[in-house]
């Protein structure tokens, strides 16, 4: 997808910048990447590092508060990935102007620049601490948010697309606790700062956050809000892990900080889906299709086969006939194909036949004699199919259970096998 493309990356010179860049030269083939950022002296470390790409690197200086800039730079821009922020909490709690002209009036510019220069996709880096914010920092990336999503709005016919995608703390990253904990460490001291012994935070990896970046970049069809499925631990623990000899002092909430963040607002959990590695909240404004969460592909009728009906759960059964009373001896499970769910398989690919596509229907007992494991066994068998028919574009796991949480959260029935959801 980023063969042949040309990439610029806001706030390039950045842990993530650094990494990304790294990982895109090394898997794909870019026509060009523009690190645009405000640093000469790490703009110089960076183009030494990476000196054998010196033919496809491009290192503009440059501020996002600055929007003439970005309009020149974004001229040719395929992919804008967005990572230029003021990210330290007691900084912009003590420099509110600043963060404000550079996450929000910076947010707004790129929509500009974007926009009038056709850039085809558009990925903004959120954070936990835009979700329900009590800091400035947290606040300024909430507005910074709801800009990129609403800037949908306003593409019309232009081909770009703008998305988001949310996480924790990033593991070693400037700033963070863990080098901040090497370098006490390091020094020879034998206590460590714990801002609240209950203190939780969420924890991902570098290159956990380059791949959803990747995936925003795939599959975003204009609005998401893309979010990792990544652990949330105890400050004290990850001391602990890291240095056990050492006794740890209470020193108390920095201004701006909470004792936990969440990913997800109650009230956006109507509109997020969950996936086998991260989770989506789609938006909810009258500019967004649901069409858009369906795939882009098209059935042919060429005899290949086109749609895999399988089961997990086959042996889900159902009572085949309609009655005013429920019958308590029936039996929620059975091995029965003729009462459970690969009946209505064989439904489903009846009428696709008659419509003249080709469908395989397996009909194996992934869930018999236990459900655990049902779920691997599955994917085993889907992935069999996809390797052995490439034409297949549509696979359909039909269960009789609802797909929905108590707390209204839905679960999409998608997994993604061998590269395909």
């Amino acid at each position: 997808m980023l063969n042949q493309k040309t990439i610029l990356i806001t706030g390039g010179t950045g842990s993530f910048g650094n990494a990304f860049t790294e990982y895109v030269l090394t898997h794909y083939k870019p026509k060009k990447i523009i690190i645009y950022s405000r640093d000469e002296y790490k703009q110089f470390l960076m183009a030494e590092k990476l000196n054998e790409y010196k033919d496809i690197l491009r290192f503009f200086i440059g501020d996002v508060r600055d929007r003439d800039r970005l309009c020149r730079a974004f001229d040719g821009v395929d992919y804008v990935i967005h990572a230029a922020a003021l990210k330290q909490v007691p900084a912009c709690e003590y420099n509110p102007i600043e963060a404000v002209r550079t996450n929000i009036n910076g947010a707004m510019n790129i929509i500009d620049a974007a926009l009038d220069r056709k850039v085809k996709k558009v990925v903004a880096l959120s954070t936990d601490k835009a979700v329900n914010p009590i800091n400035l920092y947290g606040g300024t990336k909430l507005v910074s948010d709801k800009l990129f999503i609403a800037a949908n709005a306003y593409s019309g016919e232009k081909e770009v697309r703008f998305s988001i995608v949310r996480y924790g703390n990033v593991a070693g990253s400037r700033g963070s606790v863990i080098p901040f904990f090497k370098k006490i460490i390091g020094e020879g001291k034998t206590e460590l700062p714990i801002t609240d012994y209950r203190m939780t935070r969420f924890w991902i990896s570098l290159e956990e956050g380059i791949q959803l970046v990747i995936k925003a970049l795939e599959e975003a069809k204009g609005g998401e809000t893309f979010i990792s499925k990544i652990p949330s631990f105890r400050i004290t623990d990850l001391a602990e892990a890291m240095a056990p000899e050492c006794a740890r002092k209470e020193v108390g909430i920095r201004e701006g900080e909470k004792l936990h963040e969440i990913m997800v607002t109650r009230e956006d959990s109507a509109m997020t889906y969950e996936y086998d590695k991260h989770y989506i909240i789609y938006p909810h404004y009258n500019w967004w299709e649901e069409s858009r969460l369906l795939p882009d592909f098209t059935v042919e009728k060429d005899g290949e086969p086109q749609v895999l009906i399988m089961h997990t759960h086959a042996t889900e059964s159902y009572e085949p006939y309609e009655r005013d009373f429920y019958d308590a001896s029936f039996n929620s499970r059975t091995t029965d194909k003729s009462m459970n769910m690969a009946a209505v398989g064989d439904k489903i690919a009846e009428q696709l036949e008659a419509a003249g596509i080709s469908v395989i229907h397996d009909t194996t007992l992934h869930d018999y004699p236990s459900y655990n494991g049902s779920y691997d066994l599955s994917r085993e068998t889907v992935r069999k199919y996809l390797d052995e028919y490439p034409s297949i574009k549509v696979v359909l796991d039909v269960h009789r259970d609802a797909i929905e949480r108590e707390s209204g959260e839905r679960i999409a029935p998608i997994a993604e096998i061998n590269g395909k959801n």
